[in-house]
């Protein structure tokens, strides 16, 4: 009877030992959360969750795994057995005020319609350009005199051509776009970097470069794209610092891209 006790503890030690696949899904009040870093202390592996907010990990019973998000409270949980049954669920608290205030301005007062100014700028057009193109405005061969319908149609065209709007092309953000940002922004500071991205500051410099090479548009600069620029440098951040947990610095220049 001993014997077959020895033999089932025996059978029983590469459970106890021996890495698992963990197979988890996070969540937050709304629902669930990608893109958070999920890192196996223990062994000291690291993923992130996908857009549905699952994850794949290599762990074993007792090990200590922690999840964390730039928007969220870090949570650190000591796995046991029951973890490893089917997919295991944790739930993250949002950090609603440890952000840097948004700073919100008022949207700019239309300009006021003056009819005066408006006929004298359409008069000055209209001089400017029978200057410049006077072959436009000579008068067409009738017996009733200058072809009045053609005068309106070449003003009217010249009205479309001066309100016509090109849209701006915006190029990738820079290096020295970031640098930049991060010296002189209230709300892009190196705290945000440090306390809420996670970055360590000595590496700093090297995330600016890592964003370089994600060719972010420059877009995101505008006051009113604020948040969006932010998420950005979330994700970026999350993979950033994956890479230089697994693979260290001279891995994160090489796979930048």
């Amino acid at each position: 009877m001993r014997k077959i006790t020895i033999l089932f503890f025996l059978l029983g030690l590469p459970l106890l030992h021996f890495s698992q696949t963990l197979n988890g899904k996070v969540y937050d009040a709304s629902g669930t959360v990608k893109n958070v870093k999920v890192f196996n202390k223990t062994q000291n592996r690291v993923t992130v969750t996908n857009n549905n907010g699952n994850f794949s990990l290599e762990a074993k019973v007792t090990d200590t795994i922690s999840i964390e998000s730039v928007f969220y409270h870090p949570k650190t949980i000591a796995l046991q057995a029951y973890h490893f049954d089917g997919t295991a669920v944790f739930e993250l608290k949002e950090i609603l005020t440890e952000l840097d205030e948004v700073e919100v301005k008022a949207a700019p007062e239309q300009p006021v319609f003056v009819e005066e100014t408006y006929n004298t700028e359409l008069k000055n057009i209209i001089q400017e350009d029978i200057k410049n193109h006077p072959e436009k405005y000579k008068p067409a061969a009738s017996a009733y005199g200058p072809d009045l319908f053609a005068i309106i149609d070449l003003v009217a065209n010249l009205l479309k051509k001066k309100d016509k709007y090109i849209a701006p092309t915006y190029q990738p953000i820079t290096y020295t776009q970031m640098d930049s940002l991060f010296t002189t922004s209230s709300f892009f500071n190196t705290q945000l970097i440090t306390d809420n991205l996670k970055i360590p500051e000595d590496r700093k410099y090297l995330f600016f470069d890592f964003c370089d090479a994600k060719q972010m548009s420059s877009k995101l600069l505008k006051e009113e794209n604020k948040m969006q620029f932010l998420e950005e440098l979330v994700v970026n951040s999350q993979l950033f610092l994956i890479l230089l947990d697994e693979y260290g610095e001279k891995s994160v220049k090489k796979n930048k891209d």
